[in-house]
């Protein structure tokens, strides 16, 4: 099975999954609880005041529930979604999907969670859009949070440039509205997959095909002709208007307020659940919504250092940078000149990056200790740092120049000095210090 509720059986049986019985508010309550456990448990509302839908929240919220995700372990993350990337194949189409069990016009029967106080409204903050490729024909999937206004219409989030806003840009040039379908509820291995900025004319939806063995199903739309997962928990389908926005504003993964926005306005045709149906809630900012956004980029880095450099031994998109903005790549260095190569590649391989360290592979660059030990006993600011002025940069970082999308960087060669002894770099170590157990010397 590849749907959520296969998901959910696997981390409660491996007592990740906590039940919360107790009626509880869409209106910040689920948040606080989710915020509360952040990435500890996986969290399931089984009784929602304004809802009569369930409600799971922190899915993979850890390392080790993302790697369940993905049909791997926490040591082989990178090499199962590299290798689903390379290996992608398109899913089978069915008939008749379980998501068409029940139908409705009535966006607002869902627990939409309202998350912080000066957020411009609830959010669905786990919406997977699908759209077609208007040059290849291929559909595209990715996560867009959209804001209620009605009954029948959302606000949709899009970030100009990326594939959803360019086939939003071809149907107006074509004085047409755009079709699209929406997901809420899936296995998180499609959600993963949708987080990927797989490349024009690329469906990632043949990505979570993969990572979930080829057993992912398909099931095609009355209205809109998109396929959409066959076991998705909610479906929608309808619209994008070409001439209608709405302000809105939310919290990104930095965890701070972004600025108010106009945005497109999407208008229902068909809404489709399950019975028993739950509803994925991703909370902006802390740990489910870091690691969805920054692991699969995790991997796209590691991918690509791996193959420009042998010497890379592994690269970390840091906790402390919001699994977005900092890395640090750990590598076994042959040559002075390597760490300020890897630093310009790290960089172009994901332009967000802020902050690259490279530090050598006696060095955990997942342990933020470790990695401030290497700049202070390894790293001269005069030689060793690598500064970039007014460079494309993220447009959630709000110490940058939003607007003009331009920011700072900064590369960190934390590495020994091949032309400095290497004993003075030596950490140094006590012989058989694992063999020996506290409990036998202390009572």
């Amino acid at each position: 099975m590849s749907d959520l509720r296969n998901y959910i059986s696997k981390i409660k049986k491996n007592k990740e999954l906590k039940t919360v019985k107790t009626q509880v508010s869409t209106k910040f309550e689920i948040a606080g609880i989710t915020a509360k456990v952040d990435g500890s448990h996986a969290v399931l509302f089984e009784n929602i005041k304004e809802s009569n839908f369930n409600l799971v929240s922190n899915l993979v919220g850890t390392r080790k529930r993302f790697a369940l995700a993905v049909g791997g372990t926490e040591d082989n993350i990178h090499e199962k979604v590299i290798s689903a990337i390379k290996k992608a194949k398109s899913p089978k189409i069915i008939s008749s999907g379980k998501f068409q069990e029940n139908k409705s016009k009535n966006l607002l029967s869902m627990p939409i969670v309202t998350h912080f106080e000066k957020e411009s409204g609830p959010f669905i903050t786990s919406s997977i859009v699908y759209v077609k490729n208007p040059e290849t024909g291929k559909q595209n999937s990715s996560f867009h949070r959209m804001m209620p206004i009605d009954k029948t219409h959302f606000s949709i989030r899009m970030v100009e440039g990326r594939h959803l806003h360019r086939c939003f840009v071809d149907a107006k040039q074509h004085g047409e509205d755009l079709k699209i379908a929406i997901t809420v509820g899936v296995h998180p291995a499609i959600s993963i997959a949708g987080a990927y900025q797989a490349q024009w004319g690329k469906s990632e939806i043949d990505i979570a095909n993969s990572l979930l063995d080829g057993k992912l199903t398909l099931t095609k739309l009355p209205f809109t002709g998109l396929n959409v997962p066959s076991g998705s928990e909610i479906v929608m389908e309808g619209r994008v208007l070409q001439d209608k926005t709405h302000p809105e504003w939310m919290v990104e993964m930095l965890q701070t307020y972004d600025h108010e926005r106009s945005q497109p306005v999407f208008e229902l045709e068909n809404m489709y659940f399950r019975n028993n149906p739950i509803f994925h809630d991703v909370l902006s900012g802390y740990s489910e919504h870091r690691l969805l956004m920054g692991m699969p980029i995790e991997s796209k880095l590691n991918g690509d250092l791996k193959q420009a450099f042998n010497q890379t031994q592994q690269v970390s998109m840091t906790n402390g940078g919001c699994n977005w903005l900092h890395a640090v790549v750990q590598i076994k260095k042959k040559h002075d000149s390597d760490p300020k190569k890897i630093i310009k590649k790290t960089f172009e391989s994901h332009r967000s990056l802020k902050q690259v360290t490279v530090v050598d592979d006696d060095i955990d660059p997942n342990n933020a200790e470790a990695v401030e030990y290497a700049m202070a006993t390894r790293f001269q600011a005069d030689k060793d740092l690598v500064i970039l002025k007014n460079v494309r940069g993220s447009s959630l970082d709000p110490s940058s120049n939003q607007k003009k999308l331009q920011t700072a960087k900064m590369g960190i060669d934390a590495t020994r000095s091949l032309s400095k002894r290497p004993e003075g770099f030596e950490l140094a170590k006590i012989p058989k210090i694992n063999k020996i157990k506290l409990e036998k010397y202390f009572t």
